[in-house]
């Protein structure tokens, strides 16, 4: 993240306890001024987090993290650099309303069907269908694609449904078909912080796990 004044700026830290209904529960945070760090120096912090940052209030578990402040000045950045995980600006012809929701599916692990595990995703919004190409026999499998959805509006009080299935190789077989298991992801956060890229338990699933990453980029 790069950093304007580190006189003055902060890093605020918070750790949630994600529902698959509702609103995410804050465990716990804390904020470290970066006037702190020395610059060019790795520290590594174990932080106890606090739930209003009152020093007073009982602490709530506890982040370790390692920061290092690397200081430049604004002309010494390369014409070409691009802050890491910086939301890229949307393609012209995208609502000035609305914007377009990129949807990236990195990796699915502990997968597994009864019959056969050759996992592929389907992606289901507002109706439209998208789906990755399929892996054979593998319960940890990488995909790494991207999907991409113009809309009028901001999602808000939409959900994105993202399933894991299986189909057989094998022409003929009474289970062609399998859910591996399946999330309803809702969209307000993404809309909220532009960008989230987390790991989902699978419902339906015993120890499944799929790593969706998505973005939401506008015009502004």
């Amino acid at each position: 993240m790069v950093v304007k004044d580190p006189e003055s700026q902060a890093l605020e830290i918070s750790v949630y306890d994600w529902e698959q209904i509702g609103k995410h529960d804050k465990m716990g945070t804390y904020v470290v001024p970066l006037r702190d760090l020395t610059p060019d120096e790795s520290k590594t912090m174990t932080l106890d987090l606090l739930k209003n940052m009152d020093p007073n209030d009982k602490q709530r578990g506890q982040v370790v993290v390692e920061l290092t402040y690397k200081p430049f000045k604004e002309e010494d950045l390369p014409k070409d650099f691009e802050e890491s995980g910086t939301v890229l600006k949307v393609p012209e012809g995208t609502p000035p309303g609305g914007g377009v929701l990129v949807v990236i599916v990195h990796q699915a692990e502990d997968v597994e069907g009864k019959n056969h595990t050759n996992p592929y995703v389907r992606i289901i919004f507002k109706g439209e269908k998208r789906k990755t190409k399929q892996v054979k026999k593998n319960r940890d499998p990488r995909w790494e694609e991207e999907f991409t959805f113009m809309l009028e509006e901001a999602p808000v009080n939409d959900k994105l449904h993202v399933e894991v299935i299986s189909t057989s190789m094998r022409i003929g077989l009474l289970h062609p078909k399998e859910v591996l298991g399946y999330i309803d992801i809702s969209l307000s956060d993404v809309v909220h912080n532009t960008r989230i890229n987390d790991k989902f338990h699978l419902i339906d699933s015993k120890n499944g796990r799929i790593q969706v990453e998505l973005q939401w980029r506008t015009a502004k």
